[in-house]
This record gives structure tokens, sequence and C-alpha cells, in this order.
């Protein structure tokens, strides 16, 4: 690896929300080399196919494996948590861009990104093993959360905020609310239920049956009883 690549610039990657535009390259320094990071991250699932535990995964080794210098990682994460949220991120379906074109066809996309990665979780006995591990890592686990689910999360509530604002929900609308009546049965079928069926049109079912509950009947809707 030449000394120019070596002293390439870098901090800690950040998942960018779905539908968000990329982050504009830095305005000083090189640009850091996407072929290292991968290099590195690529070190790492080569290590967890070995059936190396995360907990045992140093630095030292990661780069020893990647061939590349600890400093080389360091300038490119803060730590192994990051780096190993970065990892599982390789691994999963990528996110999904949003056209913001209407409330309805975003949260069909966010809702059809969620079925498929519980497909991939049900395929991928990595990613499953991967997460299993997390989960009993408190500061990867917090990581985690807070670089893929949180920024997955908000993009959720950003969409529903903005189906509000367009007139697509009742004004008034709990936003918060309304996201997670839009996830929960994804979630509940992808997480909770391993053995669920996850038909090709479930995201588009679960967005139209919850805008039916959300919206108010129309006017034209005789009452009950009559």
């Amino acid at each position: 690896m030449d000394a120019g690549t070596e002293q390439a610039e870098g901090q800690t990657r950040r998942r960018r929300t779905p539908g968000s535009p990329a982050p504009s390259a830095p305005a000083r320094g090189r640009p850091r080399s996407e072929a290292v990071e991968q290099a590195i991250i690529e070190g790492v699932i080569e290590l967890l196919e070995q059936g190396v535990p995360l907990t045992e995964l140093s630095i030292e080794r990661i780069a020893r494996t990647a061939g590349v210098g600890k400093a080389t990682i360091y300038r490119r994460w803060s730590g192994k948590e990051a780096l190993f949220v970065d990892v599982v991120a390789s691994i999963e379906e990528p996110d999904s861009e949003l056209p913001g074109i209407s409330m309805r066809d975003d949260l069909v996309r966010i809702l059809e990104h969620m079925r498929r990665r519980g497909l991939s979780m049900r395929t991928s006995a990595l990613l499953h093993n991967v997460l299993a591990q997390m989960k009993t890592l408190p500061r990867l686990w917090d990581a985690y959360h807070e670089l893929v689910v949180e920024p997955r999360r908000r993009a959720t509530h950003d969409v529903v905020r903005r189906g509000v604002a367009d007139g697509e929900l009742p004004a008034g609308t709990d936003v918060e609310f309304a996201a997670d009546l839009f996830t929960g049965p994804m979630l509940l079928r992808t997480v909770m239920r391993s053995d669920a069926p996850l038909a090709e049109d479930l995201a588009e079912r679960i967005v139209d049956t919850v805008l039916a509950g959300l919206r108010p009947p129309s006017s034209h809707s005789s009452p009950c009883g009559d």
C-alpha cells in the first residue's frame, strides 16, 4: 500500500438516512480509499466466517488480516464498535432511496426494505450470528442503534410528518404513534415471528391498511346504524 493511501483522511462513518443525499466530498485533504475500507470490512467478515467471536476481534488482528496498519483503521473508525456497525451494514440489504413524491410510496419502500432485511436474516447465517452477538455487547448494540436504527426511525417519522403537512393524513396526527403503526406489523413478522410469511406485497398491504384506519371516513359515508 502506498504512502498516499496510508495518509488518507478518515473519520467514523455514519450511515445515511434513507432518501437523504450523499454527503459531499471533504473540501481539503485526499479522499479516503474505498478499496482500503472494503479490504478492512472484508477482513472482519473473513474472521467472522472463520468463527472468531466479535469479542476476540482486536484492531491488531483485523489490520493483519486486511493487510493494513492499525492507524489506517483508526483514521476511518473511532473504534471497533463503529467498524462492526459498518460491517453489519455491508451484509444487510442497502437502504432504499426515497423519491419523496408521496408519503404512501415512501412508506412502502421503507417497509419493503424491512421485509427484505427479514428475508436476509432468515437466509444469512453470518448476519444472524453477528446480530445475535451484538445484542450481548451493550456498547456495540448502542452504537448500532445510534448509527443505523435511529436514522431509519427518524426517516419514517419525517415521511409521516410530511404526509400530515401535505394533507395525506389528518392534521393533528400523532406522528410517532402513526409511524409505529406502519412499522410495527413488519417488525413483528421479521423479528418476533421468524416463521411468519413475508409475501412480496406485504409492505403495500400494511401501508394501505394503516392508511385506511388513520384517514377520516368519507363525508359521503353513512353513519353506522342507518
